[in-house]
């Protein structure tokens, strides 16, 4: 099993004792406000998010990590790869995601640990090319691509909810030869 560890986080698989911390991040409109149609997520559905993200992990060896807070123990949310289905013009593609519940919002965290993913994903994984994906307007998720070292090449429409989305990417030889990457 992969674990992941930065300075304050540890990326890990997902267990049973996460669903219910999961769910209270899903459950928080301001969370879920740029997820989508910004539909909230019950235990079920979260539940259900986790084990596709576990059958992603089995069939394409990278997947959602959950994001623990080192020092506590607490989960602060997810970060890690996934196919982004969603979006069909961009594929063949493996997009870096975050969800944080808010009270882990302005520590740089997402960025530690989405930073984390994405390295895993060029060294572990051999990815040549990393997608991000966000709402118009998310302007805090385009300041994590940004710091990522990705740059923004479309703009486009969500077919899943209409709403528009930027979609940014970063190769593996810019980001693994980017200043300050060598952590």
């Amino acid at each position: 099993m992969v674990t992941l560890e930065t300075p304050r986080l540890i990326l890990r698989r997902w267990r049973e004792a996460d669903v219910v911390p999961m769910t209270a991040v899903n459950a928080d409109h301001e969370v879920m406000r740029w997820i989508g149609d910004g539909s909230l997520r019950d235990e079920q559905q979260t539940r259900d998010g986790i084990q596709a993200s576990e059958r992603e992990w089995e069939s394409q060896g990278f997947g959602l990590f959950a994001v623990e807070i080192r020092s506590t123990g607490e989960l602060a949310g997810f970060t890690g790869l996934s196919v982004p289905h969603f979006l069909p013009e961009v594929l063949p593609a493996v997009e870096i995601g975050w969800r944080l519940g808010r009270s882990h919002w302005g520590q740089g965290l997402a960025t530690e640990a989405a930073a984390a993913a994405v390295r895993f994903g060029f060294e572990e994984r051999g990815l040549e090319r990393i997608v991000s994906i966000t709402q118009v307007g998310n302007d805090a998720s385009e300041r994590i691509m940004t710091k990522l070292g990705m740059r923004r090449v479309r703009e486009t429409v969500d077919p899943s909810c209409g709403r528009r989305v930027r979609v940014f990417e970063v190769s593996s030889g810019r980001y693994l030869n980017a200043p300050g990457q060598d952590t």
